[in-house]
């Protein structure tokens, strides 16, 4: 997983307003709880957390954390794939973000089984907004997730389409993830809300003082 540590004035900047920086980075704190804990709960080998920033009270038990590498912010996705491969040479890895806390569990204990796995290269799991929320490489390397990732233009609404414009130049066979919406601003936070009610995201997103831009 990769994260940054949720920080007033560093995080979810695009809800202020209507959220205070110090509601936003509750929010964000929220959805990387909500994210982690699902992430605990899927069958997996090493888990890592790439994270910008120091680690909280917020961090389960049983997570590797190691710190962002600079640069942009394909570089720090390629170098997360890097640790992983590292940490599990020869494992699959899946890359997942901080901003998807309707994410379960079955959405990727199902595909990721050894059964489904056969014969599939890569996982991309896309966000409503055009980019992804996750990527997953079956046999990873630095060199492999650099060829993937250095130079797709991030956080735009054509990211997903070029990242999968490499992997399908690369020849690898790539499997769909569920679309997820990405929290990003207020209506995605409401959306996010609806969809997973009984998360920590939604709990604290009841509770802020809502102004009418946020409640709609």
């Amino acid at each position: 997983m990769i994260a940054k540590a949720p920080v007033p004035g560093r995080v979810k900047t695009r809800l202020t307003p209507p959220c205070t920086p110090e509601q936003a980075a509750g929010l964000a704190e929220a959805a990387l709880t909500d994210t982690l804990h699902t992430l605990s709960t899927v069958p997996a080998g090493p888990r890592l957390l790439v994270l910008d920033g120091e680690p909280g009270a917020w961090l389960p038990p049983g997570w590797r954390v190691v710190p962002q590498r600079g640069g942009g912010l394909d570089e720090r996705l390629a170098a997360a794939f890097a640790h992983a491969a590292r940490l599990a040479p020869a494992a699959p890895a899946l890359l997942v973000g901080m901003d998807t806390p309707q994410l379960t569990a079955p959405m990727l204990a199902e595909p990721l089984s050894a059964v489904r796995r056969a014969g599939v290269d890569a996982w991309y799991g896309p966000a409503a907004d055009g980019g992804f929320w996750a990527l997953g490489l079956a046999r990873p390397t630095e060199q492999l997730a650099r060829r993937l990732l250095l130079g797709v233009p991030m956080s735009t609404p054509g990211t997903g389409a070029a990242l999968l414009e490499r992997l399908h130049g690369a020849g690898l066979v790539a499997a769909r993830l569920p679309e997820l919406t990405d929290v990003d601003t207020a209506r995605d936070a409401r959306a996010v809300a609806a969809a997973a009610p009984h998360s920590r995201f939604a709990t604290h997103l009841r509770s802020i003082r809502l102004t009418p831009e946020v409640t709609g």
